[in-house]
């Protein structure tokens, strides 16, 4: 018989569009490298494939499936899922956001017991969740799901109030952060463009370059800061750490303004806990935000954010008590906000401190894990 059915232990199928770099994709890692081994088994079924990403999953068999979506519609992928739950037959079938949740019918014709669709953040040709097309699909998808899960009380209340979901049948968890991998002290990536005898005073964001992560807005207020103080530009410089659609467009935008030579486009990484240590300042100047995993990787290693006041932000940040709370494409006021902390060491040190005691209350990833864990055994027995 197929050890995978004579396995006790109910099999989760998380259900995403590709399995890369991401906020979203780094807390499905976390899962299922951090849910008790003992209680649940999981497969990865991706829309569009993976990329080496998928060697941060630990635990050991764990397939990684793509049903290789080609682009635009794919009729063929529905009946491709379909087999693959077939021949799976997990007790849960988690989908997460727009681009998955249609296949929640799937699920439901495929006969899975537990049927969980996730809301984790908004989409850069939707950015407020305002767009018709796309609430009708939640709407006309909502009958086969049993429950929700929203990473925010923002997205939970669109979730009720666009969608018409019930409050019962909403779980809001928010993400985890592992604190001891992010943590406080100083580092210098290898590749810094700044010297090892130099003492730097760094400001920086580590993000997908796109629309939706606004780094340009940074832009705009790193130069502010350094115009009126021709002094700043030999000490400050600016991180970009990521990478995506908009980088080409970031660094035309930085020599336009002349202050290239201090931004440092430091591409995606496999060493953002360092990242994040060389930092002074964490900015993240979002247009829209679900649950921020980088705002909590920076709380975590204490250092102070100052964060655009969008989605699920401010129930991260305690404006002016572990960082500070801007209004969105406001240039001015996120220059500001930054040289307050250039200006006042001391007060970013007490805010970095206040931001990493919050994280590791609030917001330590046992917290996300025990979350989940409880709401898909609960589930699970629920519809036995």
């Amino acid at each position: 018989m197929n050890a995978e059915v004579d396995d006790a232990r109910p099999l989760i199928a998380h259900v995403i569009y590709r399995l890369a770099v991401g906020g979203l994709e780094n807390g499905v890692v976390n899962l299922i490298n951090g849910l008790p081994e003992s209680a649940f088994r999981h497969a990865v079924i991706t829309l569009a494939g993976s990329s080496d990403f998928r060697d941060r999953i630990r635990r050991q068999e764990v397939p990684v499936i793509s049903l290789d979506k080609r682009p635009g519609k794919d009729p063929a992928v529905y009946a491709r899922f379909y087999s693959t739950l077939r021949r799976l037959r997990p007790r849960v079938v988690h989908t997460r956001n727009l681009g998955t949740i249609d296949l929640q019918w799937i699920a439901a014709l495929a006969g899975v017991p537990v049927r969980i669709h996730g809301e984790h953040g908004w989409d850069a040709a939707d950015l407020h969740g305002t767009s018709p097309s796309s609430q009708r699909i939640r709407r006309a998808c909502r009958p086969a799901i049993h429950h929700h899960v929203t990473v925010s009380k923002d997205l939970d209340r669109w979730l009720g109030t666009r969608i018409g979901v019930r409050p019962d049948r909403v779980s809001q968890i928010y993400n985890g952060v592992d604190v001891e991998r992010f943590g406080p002290g100083r580092a210098r990536p290898s590749d810094a463009p700044w010297g090892a005898h130099e003492h730097p005073i760094v400001i920086g964001t580590v993000g997908r370059l796109e629309r939706t992560k606004n780094q340009g807005l940074l832009l705009d207020a790193f130069a502010r800061l350094v115009a009126p103080v021709p002094e700043r530009s030999r000490t400050l410089w600016l991180v970009v750490a990521g990478d995506g659609p908009d980088r080409t467009s970031l660094e035309s935008r930085a020599r336009t303004l002349g202050i290239a030579e201090r931004v440092w486009f430091a591409g995606s990484r496999s060493d953002v806990p360092a990242v994040m240590r060389a930092l002074d300042v964490f900015v993240l100047p979002s247009l829209n935000e679900g649950i921020s995993n980088t705002l909590l990787e920076a709380m975590a290693s204490a250092r102070p954010v100052v964060a655009t006041s969008v989605g699920g932000n401010p129930e991260l940040v305690e404006d002016q008590v572990t960082g500070f709370l801007v209004a969105s494409q406001q240039p001015d006021e996120l220059a500001d906000r930054i040289a307050r902390y250039v200006s006042t060491p001391e007060l970013a040190v007490s805010h970095g401190r206040a931001g990493r005691e919050r994280a590791v209350t609030h917001f330590g990833l046992p917290r996300m894990l025990e979350d989940y864990r409880s709401l898909y055994a609960r589930l699970i027995e629920a519809r036995r």
